[in-house]
């Protein structure tokens, strides 16, 4: 170590000369510049050993965070078995080094951080001491020496005089005590300060060492073999990794280089599949947010069994918002909005409109919700099942230009069946009639509640009776419905009407609704009005809901054909026969129109009502045989038939009847 070449001698001190003052100037000046350094390298250690304390509390809320791990129970963990147990051992060894960081952080507090405070505080504050004495005492001595100094020449006071030479004898003594402490103390801070700046990196160091000694000792003895499996498992995941990202780039770019129109929401590459028995998908739902305002909202709806279940987005799972069990669906005009269609629940009570996204999902949903609503989802083969009935349901909604031949061994439209058919008349034998005979091809449709003919027209504004071109009036088509034996009340929706070629075969019905609907599908016709369908012992009258006026009615005898569809059993319609007199043949040329309505309830049930409604009529002209039908059914209380069980808003007997007609 190299001697120090400057030092301010003692033996200079009492003279205090400029030169000896000028030396001094330099030592307090590199004292002041130490003590400025020894601040900033305090704070610097100061700021390394809090590194290293919060180094340890960083370690061990590590060691912490990885038991952690385990107790997430993340929903997609499975698999994570190892994960766990490598966390696990990493969490025991980062605790092993938290012990390690806290012992380093104590050794640095120790060898480091207190020696160089402690010089700050000692020697440092004493150089600081020593030259506030070392300036008062000069002073004082100054003073003393510019009072001696004034002493008078002529007039000298021995006392004044023995005062003085003490007084400045005292004060030079005791500026020469301060100064040798004061060149003491700033020729020992030459070596003090070297020793100040060695002393804390040195404890540093060693900390350092002892640390990575330990820290080598314990990664080399205990961790090899443990480090060299997380290495070649990482390794393993990695490569799973790449794999798997280059399958995912491979499959991006596939589905990626597909045409524009898979992004398009109503494209017509897919074919429609009509034999669904579940269906998911998003749909618009239009919700009332006032009395005459609605919105829409676009939400995720799919079956569940019988059930449709509807999801918000962020919902954990789905609730039920409708039974579709026994449910009728049909395609509906909303808000000038394209592929709404309704659902509606098995009493009429419920129902609800939704949107598809294409003309596609808007067919798929419809023949969703209806295979669901008849329960096909309950067979042993629901697929078969589907696939059958939508044959069934291909073959109703041809056009009527495809005048196909039913293919031989369907089932026999005549033959009854439990929720078939009723019908009155003869019915004929042998092969099925053709479509042309039945119906001519290319003949007009009605859709709205007008009867095609203008007799009928007359009829309903002549309040039931109906008078031909000579003036003959029939008074058998007047009804009081106050003496009717039978009333009977519907709920349905008319869906078309037609003139037919003949009026004694039910096969003319099933293809009246086959072409009603297949013109409903193809001019796309949604709109359907519900309306009261009255069948009495005397007539059918067709009456409005709201205005209880009557839109159409006919006599029981003109109806001379009825049936209700095989496979959709809401679906009834009947045939009318009317007389054309512009011959002048007074008995008039037959006509005949079919009317085809979809119920609320079951076909069958009405059918049955108008064939009671026939033997009622019969029964009329033999008081015996009306004696006896009525012995048979059960009677209201005012001595009406009793037929069905009366269903809410459909079914009125009695009295109360009276009031849902009043003629137009």
């Amino acid at each position: 170590m190299p001697a120090v070449h400057h030092k301010l001698l003692l033996e200079d001190a009492l003279q205090d000369s400029p030169q000896t003052r000028s030396l001094l100037s330099v030592f307090e000046e590199d004292a002041g510049m130490l003590t400025d350094y020894t601040n900033q390298l305090l704070q610097s250690m100061q700021r390394v050993f809090g590194a290293q304390s919060e180094m340890g509390l960083a370690t061990e809320q590590l060691s912490q965070r990885l038991l952690e791990y385990e107790k997430k129970n993340f929903a997609l963990g499975k698999g994570d078995e190892e994960v766990i147990t490598t966390l696990q051992n990493f969490a025991k060894t980062v605790g092993e080094l938290n012990s390690l960081h806290s012992e380093l952080a104590n050794q640095m507090a120790d060898s480091m951080v207190f020696p160089l405070i402690q010089f700050r505080e000692k020697d440092l504050t004493e150089i600081s001491t020593l030259k506030e004495i070392f300036g008062i005492a000069t002073d004082e001595h100054e003073a003393a020496m510019v009072k001696y100094s004034r002493l008078p020449k002529k007039k000298e006071n021995e006392k004044l005089k023995a005062d003085m030479v003490k007084e400045v004898a005292y004060t030079r003594r005791k500026q020469h005590q301060a100064s040798l402490q004061y060149y003491c103390a700033l020729n020992a801070l030459q070596y003090r300060k070297r020793v100040a700046m060695l002393e804390p990196m040195l404890g540093y160091t060693q900390a350092q060492i002892s640390f990575f000694k330990k820290g080598i000792e314990l990664v080399s003895k205990k961790m090899d073999n443990f480090l060299s499996s997380v290495s070649n498992m990482t390794q393993s995941i990695q490569a799973q990794l790449d794999s798997e990202a280059e399958a995912m780039r491979v499959c991006q770019r596939e589905l990626l280089s597909v045409e524009d129109t898979v992004y398009m929401p109503d494209k017509d590459s897919e074919p429609v599949n009509r034999t669904l028995i579940q269906k998911a998908g998003y749909l618009n739902i239009r919700n009332k947010t006032g009395l005459v305002t609605t919105a829409w909202d676009r939400l995720y709806f799919f079956t569940q069994g019988g059930n449709l279940m509807c999801q918000p987005r962020g919902a954990v799972a789905g609730g039920m918002v409708l039974d579709l069990d026994n449910s009728s669906v049909m395609a509906v005009e909303c808000e000038d909005r394209r592929y709404c269609f309704q659902i509606t629940s098995p009493s009429g009570k419920t129902s609800m409109i939704l949107q598809a996204e294409s003309k596609k999902e808007y067919e798929e949903w419809i023949c969703t919700v209806n295979n669901i609503s008849r329960q096909i989802y309950l067979t042993d083969n629901p697929e078969a099942v589907a696939i059958r009935l939508n044959q069934t349901a291909i073959q109703a909604v041809t056009p009527i230009t495809s005048f196909e031949k039913r293919q031989e061994g369907s089932p026999n439209p005549d033959r009854a069946k439990p929720g078939g058919v009723y019908a009155s008349g003869s019915q004929k034998s042998g092969a099925a009639p053709e479509p042309e005979d039945l119906i001519a091809p290319g003949t007009p449709i009605q859709f709205d509640i007008m009867l095609p003919a203008s007799e009928f027209q007359d009829q309903n504004r002549a309040g039931g009776r109906r008078t031909n071109p000579f003036g003959e009036t029939d008074d058998d088509c007047s009804t009081d419905s106050d003496d009717s034996l039978l009333q009977q009340v519907f709920a349905v929706r008319f869906l078309g009407s037609m003139a037919v070629r003949c009026g004694n075969n039910q096969e003319v019905i099933y293809e009246a609704m086959r072409q009603v609907l297949a013109a409903r599908a193809i001019h796309n016709i949604f709109r359907t009005t519900e309306s009261h369908l009255m069948v009495t012992s005397s007539s059918i009258r067709l009456i409005d809901p709201q205005t209880q006026v009557t839109r159409i009615s006919f006599q029981l005898g003109e109806v001379c054909q009825f049936a209700a569809h095989q496979e959709n059993g809401r679906l009834m319609g009947f045939v009318v026969e009317s007389r054309d007199w512009s011959d002048g043949d007074e008995e008039g040329e037959p006509s005949f129109s079919t009317f085809v309505f979809e119920s609320n309830t079951e076909g069958e049930k009405i059918c049955y009502t108008i064939n009671l409604a026939k033997d009622i009529t019969e029964a009329k002209k033999d008081p015996e045989a009306l004696a006896q039908l009525m012995k048979n059914m059960p009677l209201t209380n005012d001595g009406k038939f009793l037929l069905l069980e009366p269903e809410t808003g459909d079914t009125t007997n009695g009295a109360g009847q009276e009031d849902l007609e009043s003629e137009a």
